[in-house]
């Protein structure tokens, strides 16, 4: 298991699927959906949440928006990344040394519309993370496909691969994942609604509620 790790939730996005409303502030199980994926990841320092304004998350969680607001995942991320480095920096009273140190590090990449990832997800993708020589792990979904915005990534593969793509918005997270090597986790042996799931649409949003 990796010492320490950080997370960043993307939060951003139209929701255009489902009417225009806020996905990350849909409860399930009575509970926004952005809660419970920051739930899932508590142990997490710094949390990072990028998106519009939330009043109601925890005060730990550092809130930031992608430039330009609506720019994509990858520039979410980017801004998450910042974010990250911003509060490292004050922690250490900006010396540059544990500012640099954090790209040894690991740091979870989540949607926010991931209402039944947990904890023990996030410890699996922690382990498969820190395994061999794969720039990150993520979760694979029924179909043994790779859900990128449900996984645990070495932070340095991460910076090296933005850097790469400046500026970030208007690019894709296949463009992104494209240049770095994953490792996928299997979870589908789990009884109950799988981990990878997220809600997309009504329908998916529906059965989410149902299955809570």
């Amino acid at each position: 298991m990796t010492a320490g790790y950080a997370a960043i939730v993307l939060a951003g996005g139209g929701g255009r699927r489902l009417g225009g409303r806020d996905k990350p502030a849909l409860p399930v199980g009575g509970r926004p959906m952005v809660r419970r994926v920051l739930d899932a990841v508590a142990g997490a320092s710094p949390r990072v949440v990028v998106g519009p304004a939330r009043p109601d998350l925890p005060p730990d969680v550092l809130q930031v928006r992608e430039r330009p607001p609506g720019g994509g995942p990858v520039a979410a991320l980017a801004e998450g990344l910042a974010a990250l480095n911003a509060e490292v920096g004050r922690s250490a009273g900006a010396d540059a040394g544990s500012i640099s140190g954090m790209d040894g590090g690991f740091v979870a990449v989540l949607a926010a519309d991931l209402p039944f990832l947990t904890s023990t997800d996030i410890d699996a993708l922690r382990r498969a993370a820190a395994t061999g020589d794969h720039d990150g792990a993520v979760l694979l979904d029924a179909d043994g496909r790779q859900q990128w915005l449900c996984g645990v990534w070495r932070t340095g593969a991460l910076r090296s691969r933005l850097a790469e793509l400046n500026p970030p918005a208007g690019q894709s997270m296949r463009t992104l994942v494209s240049g770095l090597r994953p490792q996928g986790v299997d979870r589908r042996e789990l009884v109950g609604p799988p981990p990878w799931y997220d809600c997309d649409t009504e329908d998916d949003y529906r059965r989410a509620e149902e299955w809570a």
